[in-house]
Formats: structure tokens, sequence, C-alpha cells
């Protein structure tokens, strides 16, 4: 639907004077000019048919969802172990067997896997 642009009115100009204590230098005039806001008519809006109470249905209620994460391939679940041993092993400066810093990603992984 195209609304009709509204229409812009004159604008409305006002003057503020200052005084002597506010400046005592000079005597400013200082001018303000401030838009009208535009004047929109209201559109008339058109009541709707009430529905017979029969009509209205109601809201059913859906099941709950449960959050389950697909399974990883054994590929990604083999990077996703590679990356936490990797920061395993950064928090333990590095030092240490890896396959201890392996086994606890496999660990970790699968706690979050598993949930």
């Amino acid at each position: 639907m195209v609304m009709p642009k509204a229409k812009i009115t004159a604008k409305k100009t006002t003057t503020v004077k200052t005084t002597k204590a506010a400046t005592p230098a000079k005597k400013v005039a200082i001018k303000k000019t401030v838009a009208a806001a535009p004047k929109t008519a209201k559109a008339p809006v058109a009541k709707k048919a009430a529905a017979p109470a029969a009509a209205k249905k109601a809201p059913t209620k859906k099941p709950a969802a449960t959050k389950t994460l697909a399974k990883p391939t054994p590929e990604e679940r083999y990077n996703m172990v590679a990356t936490a041993a990797y920061f395993i092993a950064e928090r333990n400066g590095f030092g240490g067997c890896s396959t201890s810093h392996w086994i606890a990603a496999e660990a970790e992984i699968a706690a979050k896997l598993d949930r």
C-alpha cells in the first residue's frame, strides 16, 4: 500500500534573546528554526467480522524437543580428539607423555559427545 507523502507546513522560528548576565561582552540574538511535525491522517480501520466460538481451535501442545547431536564421523571425532590433545599438552607446557594427553583428550571428547 502506498502511503501519500505528508505535506510540510510552514516552519516556525523562535528567537531567544540573551541578557547581559549571560554574555557581558555582546548581545547576541540566536534564531532557531524548528520544522513543524507533519500531520498525518489516520486511515479508517475496517472491523473484522466476529468468528463463531466453535471455529476457534485451542492451541495444541507439541512434545518437548530433546537436543540430540548427530554422531560425528570417525574422521571428525579423530580431529576433535587431536585438537583437544593439543590444548591439554599446551596447558601442561608441552611436557610429559603425548600418549597421556591423547587419552585425556579421548575421555574429554567422549564425555561431551555422550551427554
